[in-house]
């Protein structure tokens, strides 16, 4: 066992055997898939891909973590190490023609939202297959959560507009080291966008539901007039089907784009 050094950039390293397996495990079948790998850290998950995958590229910023890592996996063919913003990375480059790529990380607490959107923008091209995303956990909560609970928002809305999510288990903090303050939750992520289901644009209904979850203690008529909606066009066009006084987080995905389709 390697000793792990004082981390840096809000790291926090998975040590429990048994999760590290379990979140690999998740992505099912790996023998015939490219999978991108979002901060390996000192390389807990990375060691068990890199004898799955056809093909592992480890998105590490961490310098010195991404060189430890190098030379670890240096006989390995198969896996490619990048010391690499994800954020300023193109998932693209890593995708061949006609093909999707799954991904795999322990996502920082504080990018946790930033990383997401990154993924989103990629599964609009159609790049993207599977996930298993470890966060916060109540991010995870919100991230997972069905129209009507307290915890359904912006990001709730949003993640499953591009993808089913499935809340797999959590973690406590002695499963890192250093332990974090807060309890971790793994999700899978199908990515698999519905725009063309619903019938809406990804700019224009992702820019709406932006508009309709604003303030969330507002009904969504007033969230949508705040937001420079003609008040005469909301009575004239409103969906008889949906409660006037309605809030966002009550109304499922279909309801908001019968209404922003009745909007337009």
């Amino acid at each position: 066992m390697h000793k792990l050094r004082k981390p840096k950039l809000g790291q926090n390293f998975l040590v429990d055997d048994r999760a590290r397996h379990q979140i690999a495990d998740s992505l099912g079948d790996l023998s015939q898939r490219t999978v991108i790998e979002i901060g390996p850290g000192h390389g807990a998950i990375t060691d068990i891909l890199a004898t799955r995958c056809q093909r592992l590229i480890a998105l590490e910023l961490d310098r010195s973590l991404a060189a430890e890592l190098r030379f670890r996996f240096r006989e390995r063919i198969n896996v490619q190490i990048v010391e690499a913003d994800v954020l300023a990375t193109d998932l693209l480059s890593f995708a061949q023609p006609g093909t999707t790529v799954d991904i795999i990380g322990n996502l920082p607490y504080y990018i946790t939202s930033d990383i997401l959107l990154h993924l989103f923008a990629a599964a609009t091209a159609g790049i993207l297959g599977r996930a298993a995303l470890m966060m916060q956990r109540e991010v995870a909560d919100r991230v997972s959560a069905a129209p009507g609970v307290r915890d359904y928002g912006l990001l709730s809305a949003t993640t499953q507009m591009y993808a089913q999510v499935d809340n797999l288990f959590t973690l406590p903090p002695e499963a890192f080291n250093p332990p974090p303050d807060v309890y971790s939750t793994v999700l899978r992520l199908h990515f698999a966008p519905r725009f063309a289901e619903l019938g809406v644009d990804p700019a224009g209904f992702d820019a709406f539901l932006k508009q309709a979850f604003a303030q969330k203690r507002k009904t969504l008529q007033n969230n949508l007039r705040f937001a420079g909606v003609d008040p005469q066009l909301l009575a004239e066009k409103w969906p008889a089907g949906i409660p006037a006084q309605s809030r966002a987080e009550q109304l499922p995905l279909e309801d908001m784009a019968q209404l922003y389709l009745a909007l337009r």
